[in-house]
């Protein structure tokens, strides 16, 4: 019985682990999302053909341009961050330049 037991807690343990290490699935705009016909997994794969790296920020947003709702993505690759907008309702993109300072 107690050996169960110990198993038991040693699963629990490693599943919650594992969970604490994966990256959260939430993104800034999400709400929108309902509104989008590209998917944020089918956006990022876009993103990533357009200027391959890591993404470090991603979000969904409404902007002049296409439809007007985008995906917006920081792509890193070695020292340059890279701003890619996605059309979320085309797939199409509509910027691919390097991050700069904001104006807001």
């Amino acid at each position: 019985m107690m050996r169960k037991l110990n198993t038991t807690i040693a699963g629990g343990v490693a599943i919650a682990l594992a969970m604490a290490t994966l990256p959260a699935s939430a993104y800034t705009g999400q709400k929108l999302a309902k509104h989008a016909k590209v998917s944020i997994a089918e956006a990022r794969a876009i993103a990533l053909k357009a200027h391959p790296g890591k993404i470090t920020d991603e979000e969904l947003e409404r902007e002049k341009g296409g439809s007007g709702l985008r995906y917006s993505f920081d792509i890193k690759r070695g020292a340059v961050t890279q701003e890619v907008g996605v059309d979320a309702h085309s797939g199409r993109v509509l910027e691919n330049k390097k991050e700069g300072p904001h104006p807001d």
